[in-house]
């Protein structure tokens, strides 16, 4: 079934009050919230590389608070344990039984911390239920339950101790963005509340974690033309083709574009995707899955500017066929 017009004037109205309610907390960085909150009802994750003290935390309990969900956060360090993320089975010698003890990773939120500074193994630890929402411990699976999203941070300064993320990983994340430091008005806001610690700081509920699942069905029955698929095929097969990229957009990349699209269309209100829509999200959803050739990587190339290169390349299709 297709989302109605009414349905994405609802769903728009909604999303709006989620982000206005995190803008209360993270100022001045309403596009970041509206990713944010765009790769939740994509139901897929976040990786912010970003420098320390930008509110990664703060956005991840706010987005928490407003649909009244729960929140956990991991530091990753050298010495973490995939154990000490999934949980573990512990012998209780009175019932003779293994009794299972929930790790963190067991909430609506999970903020990863520096998730580049745990080995792979660890990291790796997060692989199956950023995929399929659950954990196997001894052989025996445990659903986190939903909405389930995974908000992972990195420091692209420090680098010593750190272990780079596999493709594989990154392709698990649907989007990867940067809060970046707020601008001075929003500077001074800050320090105007600086008497109260950031997590003494609350929002009011908007929605519950129910309807977020809700929200998040609603926003796959968004309509897609043939064409806006025709172009994302044209922008995925340009990444492989380019000769300064040596990998290139995978298929879950593609899907990814069109899910997070479809998200998107239904927040500006319309039941239908528009090639705008692909183009404002073709950075945060491509540029991190894309594997720079190591010359053009010496030349300074980045991948943000090899997909705005594509979007340059690739025409959009020119008109909509009526839903």
């Amino acid at each position: 079934m297709t989302m109605t017009p009414e349905q994405a004037t609802q769903f728009a109205d909604v999303f709006n009050r989620l982000v206005a309610g995190v803008d209360q907390v993270l100022l001045g960085k309403t596009f970041i919230v509206k990713l944010a909150f765009t790769a939740m009802l994509s139901e897929g994750h976040l990786l912010l590389e970003d420098y320390p003290g930008t509110g990664k935390t703060s956005l991840a309990r706010a987005m928490a608070q407003s649909i009244d969900g729960s929140t956990n956060r991991i530091q990753f360090t050298p010495d973490l344990l995939p154990g000490d993320i999934t949980g573990v089975s512990v012998y209780d010698q009175r019932s003779g039984e293994f009794e299972f003890h929930r790790g963190p990773v067991f909430a609506n939120i999970v903020l990863a911390d520096e998730i580049n500074r745990a080995s792979p193994k660890t990291q790796a630890a997060l692989l199956e239920v950023m995929e399929e929402d659950h954990v196997t411990v001894d052989g025996v699976t445990h659903h986190v339950g939903m909405p389930f999203m995974v908000i992972a941070t990195q420091n692209p300064i420090e680098q010593a101790g750190t272990y780079r993320l596999p493709e594989a990983q990154l392709d698990r994340f649907i989007m990867k963005a940067s809060i970046g430091y707020p601008d001075h008005a929003s500077t001074l806001r800050i320090l105007q509340g600086a008497g109260t610690r950031a997590h003494d700081s609350t929002i009011p509920a908007v929605v519950t974690a129910a309807q977020i699942i809700e929200l998040a069905a609603r926003a796959r029955t968004v309509h897609v033309d043939p064409s806006i698929n025709d172009y994302v095929s044209r922008l995925v097969d340009a990444s492989r083709n380019s000769d300064e990229v040596r990998l290139g957009a995978s298929v879950r990349a593609a899907l990814a574009l069109v899910r997070t699209a479809k998200t998107l269309a239904a927040a500006s209100g319309r039941h239908y995707v528009i090639p705008d829509d692909v183009k404002v999200l073709a950075e945060p959803v491509l540029a991190h899955r894309l594997v720079l050739d190591p010359e053009a990587e010496f030349d300074g190339v980045t991948t943000s500017s090899i997909v705005a290169q594509l979007l340059l390349e690739t025409p959009p299709p020119s008109e909509r066929q009526a839903v």
